[in-house]
Parts: structure tokens; sequence; C-alpha cells
């Protein structure tokens, strides 16, 4: 609509100056939908909790639990059936996302609006505007539909919810040729936007879904929930351990069958070997590992949504990085000044300069931005002129009510000019404010130091080209400009026979601490991309500043990416460091286009606009302090203080986790593949099982939960961000991993069959207390070993605190059940000698020192 005139406008959608009559609207409103959003049902709870158990290794456990109920295991069915439905809660509560974004994005729409209809201007429920409704807006109001304005006086209106920027726009009537971004087209006005002056009237063009922010509620339904990497390795572990362990039952109740042990003996062989095999806490370990890390991002000002998002932080190999606010300070502050054809720091003009005086006069009276202590009123840029005044300790206030305005010719965008008369030293002043280039054309003189004199054609070239590098070095040029004017009233008309004062250049400058935060993303192996609604220029001359984009990158905007095809955007995706005047579905294209290239996108946003983007990154992070609420429902993570530094450190975090998490999975694994061999041994030397399923279980849920969560809060290591990101398509279960889970395991299943074998000379229930005991001692002291692939001499026995705590609660914990009478019958163990137990302590630290020796060697 914004390349068609007016009367195209109003003949192509059949509106009419008068409005719409009564029985047209309901007409088009049945045509056209209602001016409301349309929602996703989300999945009922329960359905989410029925599908926690689908899940392989629940349906072994499940197996396992009624084979123990039909053999008179009741407790033992008790417990892995408790196990089953705690991991099913906990795994639905992660499940269930609440679907905010879009109520948030329904509250951004304005209940009532005033609208032409019949002839007679009303306020009608904005969800009653249609296609073709005229509509009234002026300071104050927030817009109801999208339309295309026809009649302007002097409307500026704040998209910033749709575009990011926070500067109003200067609307205007004209047409627009050529294809643009929202933030470009100037003759439209979008529902959600809010007028912060002048007035116009509009012609409604699209309402609901049909509209900007219907289409961004469109890209939030069809954003996909993406698992996190951690989410899809634990998945396929879970098949190939499925897969493993039901081969190894079944092959280990064949062996039974076939050597004459009775079905039912089998069957609890088979039922000892899933128990033994499976980690049942692993889901809770990996939820409690998270949260915590949660707990410590909240300390760095990093709020986690989603603990699952906690470890895809430590995968994320491109931040896409909006530039307002997060790489910047999201505050238009003054830079310099040129003036009298010398060009000086913006905090060192001269108040005893009658130029410099004059100059500063202008940004105080030429201006309508107020500032206090609790609140800033006014356009960015104005109000970085009232910042530049406090530097020089002149009250913007103080100065109006010494120099009233008499009268003003407000800025439009067509002249591109603001002009206000005050009477100063008994004389009536004009001063204008506006574009350079328009100054120029209506200034006559110029005034120097030594006074006013004639603008000549050379003054002219040397203000210009100083406009074009501040230009194009991405800042915005204000020009100023003075006459003495003989009346009290002032016409457009007035503005010329201008006195040329100078320029200001003014930025949204970068964050003192972004730069340094984006160098250790580069050296952590991380691809640092900007994508803002700015313009080229300033987008581009920001990334620089930053070393985002460096020589030999690309820079492109939102015309230039509608142009490319898939292909092209593939091909040049690496190159392109910074996007300009970007819309919601570009930043869901890039997105996307690096997902397929295989990364783990991080995406960072504060606007509505950027909340589809924000969902479909693998990371979505939304700005606590600047964040619409509909982008922060949207987010997996929000940041309190706005700070790209912050993402860096919760990059380390999230590889500090998830390090921790693999080195948690290692301990259990290789403690149940001890377990694993110690029945297969039984198995085929024909001897009774070694342990009971409760056995077994209180080793995986209580002796081993408590080593494995504090494994999981073990501190990084310094050097963790020089690290290259990890390549997500790599499991757990890597080969080398593999070789070190089979020796570790082959070491505490020798150590705990040497105790079967030296109990069974008194006694099968003897024998299974010692296997039992020195299991479980083993895999206390083998959560040692699992804090790091380095050695304990290397990272020093007592740097975590939780892991010692955990082991002298378990140890405690396997005592009192060997020592105190009444837990004997609970756990199925019997009373043995004093020297039985220190035999099982020393059997027990056996592995753990030959695992210590071994890397120490190793590591010489």
């Amino acid at each position: 609509m914004y390349e068609k005139d007016v009367a195209q406008v109003m003949e192509e959608l059949g509106a009419v100056e008068t409005g719409l009559r009564s029985e047209e609207v309901a007409e088009r409103q049945n045509t056209y939908g209602r001016n409301e959003l349309e929602e996703v049902k989300p999945v009922h709870p329960f359905i989410v909790f029925l599908s926690q158990f689908k899940d392989l290794l629940v349906i072994i456990l499940i197996a396992a639990a009624i084979i123990s109920m039909v053999s008179g295991e009741l407790e033992s069915t008790i417990v892995i059936l408790a196990v089953i439905t705690m991991n099913a809660i906990l795994g639905t509560v992660q499940s269930i996302k609440a679907q905010k974004s879009l109520d948030a994005l329904k509250q951004l729409s304005t209940p009532h609006s005033r609208v032409l209809r019949d002839g007679t201007l009303m306020e009608v429920s904005s969800q009653e505007l249609t296609v073709g409704d005229i509509l009234f807006l002026e300071a104050g109001d927030v817009v109801g539909a999208d339309g295309r304005i026809i009649e302007n006086h002097s409307l500026q209106v704040n998209e910033s919810a749709l575009t990011g920027e926070v500067e109003s726009v200067h609307k205007a009537v004209d047409t627009i040729t050529g294809e643009c971004g929202l933030g470009d087209q100037k003759n439209m006005v979008f529902s959600s936007g809010l007028v912060t002056y002048g007035r116009a009237r509009v012609v409604v063009t699209a309402v609901g879904m049909k509209s900007e922010i219907g289409k961004i509620a469109t890209l939030m339904n069809t954003a996909q929930d993406r698992k996190t990497p951690l989410q899809k390795t634990l998945d396929d572990f879970s098949k190939k351990l499925s897969i493993a362990i039901i081969a190894i039952c079944i092959l280990v109740f064949a062996l039974n069958v076939w050597q004459g042990n009775a079905v039912m003996d089998a069957l609890m062989f088979a039922v000892a070997l899933a128990v033994a095999a499976i980690p049942e806490a692993l889901a809770s370990i990996v939820t409690i590992v998270l949260a915590m890390g949660t707990s410590q991002m909240a300390k760095e000002n990093a709020i986690i949504k989603n603990i699952n998002s906690v470890e895809s932080l430590g995968c994320v190999s491109v931040i896409c990085s909006d530039k307002t606010g997060t790489l910047t300070q999201n505050k238009m502050t003054a830079q310099q000044v040129y003036r009298n054809h010398e060009l000086l720091h913006a905090n060192n003009l001269k108040e005893s300069s009658p130029l410099d005086r004059l100059l500063l006069l202008g940004f105080a009276l030429c201006c309508d931005a107020t500032t206090n202590e609790n609140q800033r009123i006014g356009d960015p840029t104005e109000l970085a002129l009232v910042d530049l005044l406090e530097l020089y300790r002149i009250d913007e206030l103080k100065t109006r009510e010494k120099y009233p305005r008499i009268d003003e010719n407000p800025f439009d965008s067509e002249r591109k000019l603001m002009s206000t008369l005050h009477v100063i030293d008994g004389e009536n002043r004009l001063l204008l404010k506006g574009a350079c280039d328009e100054i120029l054309k209506k200034a006559t003189y110029i005034q120097t130091e030594q006074g006013i004199r004639d603008i000549t054609e050379d003054d002219r070239e040397r203000i210009l080209q100083m406009n074009h590098t501040f230009a194009d070095n991405g800042l915005r040029v204000l020009g100023f400009a003075t006459r003495i004017v003989e009346k009290d009233h002032i016409e457009v008309e007035d503005e010329n026979q201008l006195i040329f004062l100078g320029l200001i250049s003014l930025m949204d400058p970068p964050r003192e601490e972004s730069r340094a935060a984006v160098e250790n993303c580069q050296r952590a192996g991380i691809i640092p991309v900007m994508i803002t609604g700015d313009h080229k220029v300033t987008a581009r001359s920001i990334a620089k500043a930053l070393g985002i984009y460096k020589n030999g990158d690309q820079c492109v905007d939102g015309t230039e990416l509608n142009a490319m095809s898939e292909e092209e955007l593939m091909n040049r995706l690496e190159h392109i460091r910074v996007y300009a005047r970007v819309a919601p579905e570009h930043k869901i294209r890039i997105v996307n286009a690096w997902q397929k290239k295989g990364k783990i996108a991080a995406m960072t946003g504060d606007g509505v606009n950027d909340a589809p983007a924000l969902k479909q990154a693998d990371i979505g992070i939304a700005m606590g302090i600047t964040g619409t609420e509909v982008s922060k429902d949207a987010a997996s993570m929000i940041l309190t203080d706005d700070n790209f530094a912050t993402i860096v450190k919760a990059v380390a975090t999230g590889r500090n986790i998830y390090a921790n998490i693999k080195n948690a999975i290692i301990y259990l694994l290789s403690g149940n593949l001890s377990g694993i061999i110690c029945v297969l041994a039984a198995s085929l030397l024909s001897l009774q099982v070694p342990f009971l399923p409760v056995h077994l279980l209180f080793i995986n849920l209580v002796t081993d939960s408590l080593p494995a969560i504090a494994i999981g809060m073990e501190r990084s290591t310094k050097d963790i961000l020089k690290e290259k990101p990890r390549d997500p398509s790599v499991g757990i279960l890597t080969p080398a991993t593999m070789k070190q889970l089979g020796i570790q395991g082959i070491l505490i299943a020798i150590a705990t069959m040497s105790a079967y074998f030296l109990g069974l000379k008194e006694s099968w229930a003897i024998a299974t207390t010692m296997a039992f005991s020195t299991l479980c001692l083993s895999r206390l002291f083998h959560g040692f070993n699992c804090r790091s692939q380095r050695s304990l001499y290397r990272i020093g026995l007592f740097t975590n605190k939780y892991s010692i705590l955990a082991f002298v609660i378990g140890f405690c914990f396997l005592n009192a059940i060997l020592l105190w009478q009444p837990l004997h019958s609970l756990f199925s163990v019997t009373t043995i000698t004093m020297t039985q137990l220190f035999t099982i302590y020393g059997l027990a630290l056996i592995p753990t020192a030959l695992i210590q020796l071994g890397r120490m060697l190793r590591h010489r």
C-alpha cells in the first residue's frame, strides 16, 4: 500500500472520506475477520505426562517392576515405580512451556480507537476495526490496526515494538517508490505503534492476523520448539543403551534357562541386570545440575527460563545480536561539534565564545525534551542535547523560562526542520534545527568567532563534506542556524536568510565492555553477527568499532536479503556479519540458515518484532530492562543488565555445565557397567545373582546420586573459553569415552567380585552383603575420579567441597546399613565381622588408586 497514492488506496479498499456505513462494517468483518490474534491450542498436560513413558529405558524399568512384583519382590517393585513416576513428573514440568508469548502480544492492542462511520466520529473497540475504516490518531494514541496515512499533521510514531529502534518515525502522506522495510514505510502506521506527536487520518489496510503484529503471531505459532543439543544427545544415548540392555538381558535369560535354572530365577537375573544397567537417577541428576546452573547464571545477570537451555549455551557457535541496547548503550550521546570550520569534542565548547553560547542556546531552546531525577521525556536525539547541556551545568527548563517560546514551526518530514522563536537580549531570535543540507539551502550567512559574514561556496562544500564524514561513520547529524526577525509570529516562509551556526554529531555508542566480549566470543570460536533495524551505514560503523565487521566481511539490508535465493544466502552466510533494516521474517530466515549449516544459534532481541526469531533460535535471549513482555515470554533466557558481555559469561557457564554433566554420566555408566559385569560373571559361572534389585536401586538412587550432583558443581577451568564450541552431533559415548568406561567398570567389577568370592566362603548372604558394600563404596571413591579427566594431584582433592560432602554422607549411609541391625532386613544384608568390613574398605579403594596412578603416569 505504501507504493500507491491515497486515491488508489481508497479506491482499492472501497473506502470513502466519510467512513464506512454500519451495514458495510458487518460485511467486512465477515470478509476480513475480527481485529484480534488467533491462538494455537497447547498440548494438554496429561498427554505430555503420558508421553514420558514412551522412552525405551522407562519401558524396560516397567517390565522389571512387573517381573519383580510377580516374583514377590514388592519393595523393589514400589521403588522402581516410584522412580519412574518421579522422573515422569519432572519431565512433564520441563516439557510444558508456558504459552504466554501470544497473550502478551494480544495485550499490545489498544482497547479503543476513534473511527469515522456513517459520517460520525465515534469510539469503538479496536477489535471491531475493519479494512476501509477511517481512523483518527493523535498524540498518546496506540494505533489499533495497520493503515495508510491519508492526511498528516506532523505525525510521529514510536514503532520500537515492531522495528526495535527507539526513535519516533516522522510520518508523511507521500507515495514511496521501490521496496522498503517497515521502518522506512513512512506513509503507513502499524498496530501497536505509539503516537508521540502530531495527528493524522488513516485508512485501515489490514487487521488481525493480516496485520504486521498478526504476521509476527503467525511466525511465533509456526516457529518450532527445537530440542537442545543435550536433549538430543541424551535421547540418542538412551536409545543405544536401551537396545544394548535388551540384548544383554535376553542373552542372560537364555543362558540361565540353557543352564537348567528355573524360568523365574532366570527372569530375576535379567531384572537384576536391567536395574544394574539403567541409571535411574540420571534424569533427576541432570535436572538438578541444570537447575544449579540456572541459579549460578542468575547471579551473573542471566535468568534462564527453560533449564535445558543452560547447557545449550555451551554449544553456541553463532550469536545473532541486536545492536541497540545490547551492543550499544541504548542512549543517544553527543559526540562532536563542527563550527567555525573547527571540529571539537562535544564536551569542549567554550562558554566564553559567543558562537558556542548561541549553539548551546539552540540545544536548549529549539528542543522539546526534558529530564529530571525520575524520568526522561522526549525524542532520544533531543535527550542527547539535554544531557550535553547538563555537562555545562545548563538547566534546560530554567533556560526555557528565561527565554520562553513565543511561536514555533514544528518539525515535519518534508521540511526536515524545526524552528522556534524567542526574545533573547531584546531581539526576536529564530532558532532552527534540522538536516544539514536543508539548513544550508536556506543559509545566507555564517557565524564565526570574528562575527557574522556571508557564507561562501567554499564554506558550503566544507560543511557538506563534514556532514558526509559524520554520516559515513554512522553518526546522526543535526544542523543549527539562527536569524533575527521583526515580528512575534512566524511562518515556514521565515525560515530563510539564515545564519549557519554549526553541526553536532550524535550516536548510540558501543558499551565499553562490548568489544572485549566480542573478542572473547571470537577467541571461543563463536561468530558474532549484528542484526538491527537501524540504517546500514550506522550498523556497519558500530560493527567495525566492536570488531564484528572486518575487511572482507559483508553488510546487507532487508531489501538485499529479500532479493537473495536460499542458495545464495547459504553461500554468503558465513561472510555476512551485519544485517540492517531487517523485518521479523528476515530474523527467522537468518537463524534458520545458520541452523541448516549445523550451527547452534543464539538470538538476542527486545522488541515484539524479535519474538518469532527468539522462539526459533536454539537460545532466545531477551533484554530484561528494555525488552517487551512478548520478547521475554518467547525467549529462553533474559539478561537483567541487557549486556552482550553477560551472554559470553553465560556461554562459559554453559560449557562448564556440559563438561560436568558428561563427567557425571561417565561416573554413573562406569559404575553401572561394573554391576552388569558382576551379574554376567555370576551367570556365566552358574553362581547365584550377587545383588538383589534393592541393592542396585540403593546404589543407583542414593550413593550414586550425591557424588554425581557434586560432580555437576565442579568449577570451570580458566581456559574454557579458549576451546572451540563442541560439535552437537558428537554424542557422549565416543570411542575414547567407551574405552574409559570399560576400563573403569572392569576395575570396579574385579574388586566387587573379589569381595563376593571371599564372602562365599562363609555364606551366600555374606557374599551378597560384601559384594553390595564393595560396589557401593567403590563407586563413592570413583566419584573423585570423575570430577575431571586430570588427576586429583593436579586439580586438588579439596577444591570441590561438595564431592567431599557427598562421599562422607554416602559412606555414613553405607556403614549405618551394615552396622545398625534394624536396617538389615530392609536392605537385605546380614551381619559381617570387622575384618570383613575393612576388607571391603581396602578392595573398594583399589580401583580409584589404580585410575589415579594411571593418570599421573600418563601426564608426567
